[in-house]
């Protein structure tokens, strides 16, 4: 058997290199598509910004930055001197309003006692209008005797209206009875105002987690509204973003594998929890301005990606390393045996590779 020629031997190179390169090819197609994997995947943690509910000094920094604290752990506190003035007032306004209260019923129930002697005294001067208004036919009493106590009845019905009309200002004034009286409210809406503001003189933690960026020290004057520093959930939320026609036979609960950059050569097991209904691209503001037309050069524009969440199944013990923003590999794993044995052994090769990069 002759040897094969130079020109020979580079053409048996140059068709094995495209065979190779359309294998390649062929292979990312189908695995792309049948058992998608990305690099496009990032840990979250939900951060709560702590911000005081009020202004003031803080006198007491009972945390340091990167500690762990629990739900309704209190983390500082603010100068409470004002606010316990504050309480202190709306107590003395509160009971104010019941001293008042309790004169204008003093004050209603006298009124209806002096009614009730207007009265009597109404009837008697009926009486006598009406004994001496029958006695002057038999000209017994002068017409003048009549004409006065006539006069006298008037002046009862007089004083008796005016009494009525008294009580019935003492009864709007007065309002309603109880702690149902509107000016008892007012003062005990004050008072559990004063007493919520000297409660949010201590700032607790909304939830467990981590104190990060702390930016506080004894005499730091809090604003209300401005962040003082943020408390880092425990539990991560694991995002990965896939292209679109990746996911086209993915759905929830569909096993995957993940690999953590932080975390080299340890391969985690999970699944599918759930889908982003959208991304910003795909957002549209009311700003009454007309649309804007998307520009693109490119022959093969760049494939649109969209987010999906990943539930870990493993214990959160080797996962504590994880901060917020790490990056990681997400690897979907099919159902079918051999498709499943690649995407293993794709996962796999990602996590030795994290050992170098």
């Amino acid at each position: 058997m002759s040897e094969r020629t130079p020109d020979q031997a580079f053409a048996r190179y140059v068709k094995l290199a495209l065979v190779a390169f359309a294998a390649c090819f062929i292979y990312f197609v189908v695995a792309d598509i049948r058992m998608p994997m990305t690099p496009q995947a990032r840990v979250y943690h939900q951060v709560t910004q702590i911000s005081p509910q009020l202004n003031g000094p803080i006198i007491k920094v009972l945390v340091s930055n990167n500690q762990h604290v629990k739900k309704g752990q209190v983390l500082f506190e603010i100068d409470d001197t004002p606010y316990n003035i504050a309480l202190e007032k709306a107590q003395i306004e509160l009971a104010n309003v019941a001293q008042e209260n309790a004169q204008i019923d003093a004050q209603v129930d006298a009124m209806k006692a002096r009614i009730a002697a207007a009265t009597a005294i109404l009837v008697e001067r009926k009486n006598e209008y009406q004994r001496l208004n029958t006695l002057i036919k038999s000209n017994v009493v002068s017409q003048q005797d009549v004409d006065k106590a006539n006069a006298q009845l008037q002046s009862a019905e007089a004083d008796l209206s005016a009494l009525k009309a008294e009580l019935n200002l003492q009864i709007v004034a007065r309002g309603e009875s109880g702690k149902r009286n509107l000016k008892y409210r007012e003062a005990r809406n004050a008072l559990k105002r004063a007493e919520l503001n000297l409660a949010y003189t201590r700032i607790k933690a909304p939830h467990e987690g981590i104190m990060a960026n702390m930016q506080v020290t004894k005499g730091t004057y809090a604003k209300q509204s401005v962040p003082l520093a943020s408390v880092v959930d425990n539990k991560l939320d694991l995002v990965a973003d896939f292209r679109e026609k990746s996911l086209t036979s993915v759905e929830k609960g569909v096993r995957a594998k993940v690999v953590f950059d932080a975390i080299p050569g340890k391969v985690f097991a999970a699944q599918v929890e759930d889908f982003e209904a959208g991304v910003s691209d795909g957002q549209l503001s009311a700003n009454g301005t007309l649309a804007t037309v998307e520009k693109s050069n490119r022959w093969v524009r760049d494939a649109q990606r969209q987010r999906v969440h990943i539930s870990l199944n493993e214990s959160e013990a080797p996962l504590n390393r994880l901060t917020s923003g790490a990056r990681a590999t997400v690897q979907i794993v099919p159902n079918n045996p051999i498709e499943s044995f690649v995407a293993n052994v794709q996962i796999r090769f990602i996590s030795l590779l994290h050992y170098i990069y």
